[in-house]
């Protein structure tokens, strides 16, 4: 338990990390990689580049000295974390590490404004979050391990099937090497490939688009200018290439498989991933689903034709395609971007529904105001990040 002075000392800290937090984390993450480079693999170089991951880590530094006495606020962020840290694989010993350069760089940015009596409270602290988040993720790895066909660590898989879906988006189908039974997981999940790409250790998350319960599973990667695992993957990766696999974790996953509301999953582009291995388990059940995709054209709309055949065999299932830029030939349900007249579409006159969604930021911002604006309850929204989670309230 954190003493009275750290919890003072440390929510003293909050007008200073709203206005430096972002310089602080900027600060932390260059130093940290130049010398202890071994962590730099659990970090999405993209990430970096774009600055998403240190404006990610401002916030979360800030919500967690904002709240550091009432911690229940902000506990509803920690299974994301947890779930995180457990696809990557990361381990105690990499709390020490952070801890050490995250308060360095507190340190370094602030100068004589950080006190020894500061470090030291945000060391407690520190210390105090990464023992909660050890033990729980501790937890979630020896449950995985226990179940059938589970495991500790990574997992050689082999590519059994390489299967094209749109100009960007490639299909890759995972066997176990060691012919062992595939654990179970719940739909929306991802796994994480843990790769060496000319000499540098990289993981990267990549969800599941396939239905649990299969002998392989399937992954659905785009090519991402200049990527260099998606762009790896697609020129390198062939049927017969074994990768290392950590356990899929994530809890961007449909609440319940048996519940009868209407489910409407919205996704833009590679978005669609998660929300396949959704509709590929739902389809049969009977629960009404209303899956609507938006895409730039059909030449990068990926799965359209397995959607089409779902929603021709299951009467539940409705499928409604939204083109932005549609090329000759194409065939969509309507052109332009997403509207309240579109979405009303799919709406239940009650607004009793749950709705998934999942895209670009943008995309993704302009979907929860649509729906709240049309009276969809904000409980019934879920949604989730491909990168390091931001807010997706839009500024006023």
């Amino acid at each position: 338990m954190l003493s009275a002075k750290t919890i003072e000392l440390v929510k003293a800290t909050v007008p200073v990390l709203q206005e430096h937090g972002e310089a602080i984390t900027k600060h932390f993450y260059p130093l940290m990689f130049r010398e202890r480079p071994e962590v730099k693999a659990f970090f999405n170089e993209a990430h970096q580049a774009h600055g998403s991951q240190p404006r990610a880590l401002a916030h979360a530094v800030l919500a967690y000295a904002a709240h550091i006495d009432r911690l229940d606020k902000i506990a509803g962020e920690l299974p994301r974390i947890i779930h995180k840290h457990v696809a990557l694989g990361v381990l105690p010993e990499h709390y020490p590490i952070v801890g050490e350069y995250l308060l360095r760089a507190i340190r370094e940015v602030l100068g004589e404004a950080a006190t020894d009596d500061i470090i030291n409270a945000w060391a407690e602290a520190y210390g105090a979050l990464a023992q909660v988040l050890i033990q729980a993720e501790e937890e979630v790895y020896a449950s995985n391990a226990e179940r059938v066909g589970g495991w500790r660590g990574t997992r050689a898989f082999r590519v059994a099937r390489r299967e094209v879906e749109s100009e960007l988006i490639t299909s890759f189908y995972l066997a176990p090497v060691d012919g062992g039974a595939l654990p179970a997981y719940h739909p929306g999940q991802y796994l994480t490939l843990v790769l060496d790409i000319d000499g540098q250790p990289t993981r990267r998350n990549y969800s599941l688009s396939g239905a649990p319960g299969k002998d392989t599973w399937r992954i659905s990667v785009k090519r991402e200018p200049g990527g260099k695992v998606s762009n790896w993957l697609h020129d390198h990766a062939q049927v017969g290439t074994e990768l290392q696999v950590q356990q899929p974790a994530g809890e961007f996953v449909l609440d319940k498989l048996d519940a009868t509301r209407p489910l409407l999953l919205i996704t833009g582009g590679v978005g669609i991933t998660p929300a396949m291995s959704m509709l590929e388990t739902v389809a049969a059940t009977g629960r009404p689903v209303h899956f609507l995709h938006a895409a730039r054209h059909g030449g990068v709309h990926a799965f359209r034709e397995r959607v089409q055949a779902l929603a021709a065999e299951h009467p539940n299932v409705q499928a409604f395609f939204l083109y932005d830029e549609p090329r000759s030939g194409d065939q969509p349900h309507a052109v332009g971007r997403l509207t309240s007249q579109v979405l009303m579409q799919h709406l239940p006159a009650d607004r009793d529904v749950d709705l998934y969604f999942l895209g670009p930021k943008p995309f993704m911002q302009q979907v929860r105001r649509l729906a709240l604006a049309l009276g969809v309850p904000e409980e019934r929204l879920r949604w989730e990040f491909f990168g390091p989670l931001e807010a997706l309230e839009e500024a006023a």
